[in-house]
């Protein structure tokens, strides 16, 4: 191979050389990751483990897959599942609006498409929570057209293939990717897109790494990318700087007697819409001051202790917490009419683990109980 001089580009697809899809894909049948959903890949499940693995590392979304499949094994069942069952079943995942677009498109395959699955891209992209992405990745893997499924993982390979100099994220750089992985499924041999997208998702997670040094002598591309033969493997992909995300103060109660704990019940739209949350109000409260908060919501203390701080960091925004254990009286009052003050209720500790869904944010709570 002739090495021609190194030059970054743009938009053009003449950078670089057309990707070899046949080297790449011997290299994936002997290196591919082992995961459920590519041992038995029919629709459902490939669209399930690529809802999953949206903000999810792989080793975290193989037990939430089986255990939700164990629940709601087809379209079918997740279509007809209540809210606080699917939501349950998700907790700990986080990004919740996931769960409740995946139950909205069964709906809509189960009424629209008779329970079966759209077998192509442009179809696919009708159903709630099914973007370009994911409509790519279901028709490529379990139908086979030929059509690249652009992720991250993608994106990277790409820019680093091409020298690619632009912000990596932009519609510009996600059209440019495409077009050149289409071009390289069009004239493929090996009549295998959904494979050759799990290359490029292996190869990317695996060997041309995010925030790291690529491991370029492991990489089966490494004579055809221009910013390994230019020695400038890091330099890529370029990613714009993002605003630093706005910090929230909380503080976090854990009300309870024996028994049970109050809960409450997040509004049905923003954050966390719909799940359940132990109390909390804005700012860091002192002692005395998290004491006059719990007697303002209609609960009278017998005992506070301090709690851990903790974090959870959201896309674009930060929970700082602190937090206080309460023992309380009157807690039976309160389970009368099921309904405190705002919209507090009790549940038994088992409830919270078998049937009300927490979100993660709360983790370092949760485990308190």
């Amino acid at each position: 191979m002739t090495d021609r001089p190194y030059k970054e580009h743009k938009n053009d697809m003449d950078a670089g050389v057309l990707l070899d899809a046949g080297r790449l894909l011997s290299w994936y049948d002997e290196n591919r990751r082992i995961l459920p959903w590519r041992e038995d890949p029919a629709p459902y499940h490939v669209w399930l483990s690529e809802i999953m693995l949206q903000q999810t590392r792989v080793e975290a979304v193989k037990r939430y897959y089986a255990r939700f499949l164990d629940t709601l094994p087809d379209i079918a069942a997740l279509a007809a599942a209540p809210e606080d069952v699917y939501l349950k079943l998700w907790e700990g995942l986080g990004y919740y609006s996931r769960v409740r677009n995946l139950h909205k498109g069964a709906v809509v395959i189960a009424e629209k498409y008779g329970g079966k699955m759209p077998e192509t891209a442009a179809e696919l992209i009708g159903i709630p929570g099914i973007g370009p992405y994911t409509a790519a990745a279901i028709a490529s893997i379990a139908f086979g057209e030929r059509i690249p499924a652009v992720d991250g993982n993608l994106l990277r390979v790409f820019s680093r293939l091409t020298a690619y100099a632009e912000d990596i994220k932009s519609d510009a750089a996600k059209k440019a990717a495409s077009a050149y992985y289409q071009k390289a499924m069009d004239v493929a041999a090996d009549d295998r897109p959904g494979a050759l997208n799990q290359a490029l998702m292996d190869l990317g997670a695996t060997v041309c790494l995010p925030n790291a040094a690529p491991l370029c002598d492991a990489c089966p591309l490494k004579a055809a990318c221009l910013a390994h033969r230019t020695g400038r493997e890091t330099a890529f992909p370029v990613i714009q700087k993002h605003k630093p995300r706005k910090i929230e103060e909380l503080t976090v109660f854990l009300i309870h007697d024996a028994e049970r704990i109050a809960l409450r019940k997040r509004p049905s739209k923003g954050l966390l819409a719909g799940l359940y949350e132990f109390p909390n109000t804005k700012g860091h409260l002192s002692e005395q001051e998290a004491l006059d908060y719990i007697r303002s919501i209609g609960f009278s203390p017998l005992r506070i202790r301090r709690l851990t701080d903790a974090r959870h960091i959201f896309t674009h925004k930060e929970w700082h917490m602190t937090g206080y254990e309460i023992l309380a009286d009157e807690l039976a009052d309160l389970q009368a009419d099921k309904q405190g003050s705002q919209g507090i209720f009790l549940a038994e500790i088992r409830e919270i683990r078998d049937t009300y869904s927490v979100p993660s944010a709360f983790a370092a709570y949760s485990a308190l109980i």
